[in-house]
């Protein structure tokens, strides 16, 4: 019998299409360069003194304050006409769920494998990307970081999570996630971490890690 009893999941690029799509897709549909994108949000962040994402992804900005800061900044850096308004819906046409991945994930909950959601994410966007997936019907629990205020791959988030599944050990998780220094930090802690790079090879590592 596996020692695992759970599985704590990524959402963005890992249970949806690549992130770095959205950025392609709402660079080109907003006609803004993707590196003048990131020059702005290096410029904002300097104004700001950190890193602007992740202090959306954490709540303490608000996604209003983040589109206008990041347009403020594109547009003092020659681009007069860039709107970061559409900037949500923009980032979710490109999108798209990874049906895959979730029905093999609602295969294991019906064996009796627990499930969590562990996302960076923001707060104003939580309608947006719930519908893209039926979340809540194997999702135990969802900690996001723009309500509770920390983010991957700070450890207290994950601490936060194994508690929400009511404190199982983190020997007994198998971690998925697309970026590898949030994996590392699942390992750090004792979970099994899986980085996300297709669905197939994800499924086939999360098969090994519950003995087949």
């Amino acid at each position: 019998m596996s020692p695992i009893e759970a599985i704590i999941s990524d959402f963005g690029g890992v249970l949806t299409s690549p992130l770095e799509d959205a950025f392609r897709g709402f660079a080109a549909d907003s006609s803004i360069p993707l590196g003048a994108l990131g020059t702005a949000m290096a410029a904002y962040g300097e104004e700001l003194g950190a890193n602007p994402l992740y202090e959306l992804e954490t709540g303490r900005l608000t996604e209003r304050e983040f589109v206008a800061g990041v347009g403020a900044a594109l547009r003092a850096n020659g681009h007069p006409g860039a709107n970061m308004d559409e900037f949500a819906r923009g980032w979710f046409t490109h999108l798209r769920p990874n049906e895959q991945l979730f029905d093999y994930y609602r295969s294991l909950a019906a064996r009796g494998l627990r499930f969590a959601v562990c996302t960076n994410n923001v707060r104003e966007w939580e309608p947006l990307w719930r519908a893209m997936l039926p979340i809540d019907e194997i999702f135990e629990t969802v900690v996001d970081s723009g309500f509770v205020g920390v983010r991957k791959p700070d450890p207290e988030i994950y601490r936060l999570t194994l508690e929400r599944l009511g404190g199982v050990a983190p020997e007994r998780v198998v971690f998925v996630d697309d970026f590898e220094h949030n994996c590392e930090a699942a390992r750090a802690l004792g979970m099994t971490a899986v980085r996300f790079e297709t669905t197939a090879q994800t499924i086939a590592e999360i098969d090994a890690a519950l003995g087949g």
